[in-house]
């Protein structure tokens, strides 16, 4: 059985105004809240990030149409070697040497559609499901939209740490980021610690800038190691510190 998450008020994950960063401002008290949730939380909400809501919306309904369709449909477009297309329900996870389970979700990936290389291994065409013609173009424009995000991110990031404003972009001149999509099917409560929803990890990225529904089921361990509920908070994105940026 899993132990129910200590559910803390949402207020204890900081919520960042990043409206300064868009606006290309160096404003101290911003710099500061950055620097603190990402030394001390790892994890923080962004409000005022100028992502459309209706292009989150035109996402999340072609995501779920895409997500209806048959097992044989999506299984076309199975994920690739480099990371894009149709991961199948029930993926097995493994999180360092112990840590295993099974992610009871399906998703679907893409990334920028560069030709493969010796140099760039995991660049590769996206797949593109022809049951779902509108998911195409609404990724194209979010991955567009949510890149710039980034961008003002690692900007703020690099000031954080007291380096140029641009010292951080001169490494992702040329970035994998990948954006996915996630569907999570309803299951039975309570469910079994190896059968999450995702099982327990680290991003092994940057950072990831992360949407979720109403419906919400997101937990973070705090350094105590209690899992702590970072419920949805309209119109914000978290944003999860990974592996290469801490």
């Amino acid at each position: 059985m899993i132990t129910p998450s200590r559910r803390l008020d949402f207020t204890e994950i900081p919520v960042l105004d990043i409206e300064p960063l868009l606006a290309g401002e160096n404003g101290q008290e911003c710099i500061e809240m950055l620097r603190a949730a990402c030394s001390e939380v790892g994890f923080f909400y962004i409000k005022n990030h100028q992502v459309p809501t209706s292009l989150i919306s035109d996402l999340k309904y072609a995501a779920g149409e895409f997500f209806c369709a048959s097992t044989d449909e999506k299984m076309a477009l199975v994920i690739s070697p480099q990371i894009q297309g149709y991961l199948p329900l029930g993926y097995r996870s493994y999180e360092g040497e112990k840590r295993a389970g099974t992610s009871h979700q399906e998703g679907f990936w893409i990334g920028h559609d560069r030709p493969t290389s010796a140099e760039y291994p995991l660049d590769g065409p996206n797949q593109w499901p022809e049951h779902c013609v509108p998911l195409k173009g609404t990724m194209l424009r979010y991955f567009a939209e949510v890149e710039c995000l980034a961008d003002a991110l690692l900007r703020g990031f690099a000031l954080a740490l007291d380096l140029e404003e641009d010292q951080l972009l001169k490494y992702f001149n040329k970035p994998l980021s990948r954006l996915k999509v996630n569907h999570y099917p309803p299951q039975r409560s309570p469910v079994r610690e190896d059968n999450l929803g995702v099982v327990p990890h680290t991003d092994s990225g940057g950072f990831t800038i992360l949407w979720q529904d109403e419906i919400g089921g997101l937990e973070v361990q705090n350094k105590n190691g209690e899992w702590v509920g970072a419920p949805p908070v309209a119109d914000t994105f978290v944003i999860n510190i990974g592996n290469i940026m801490e």
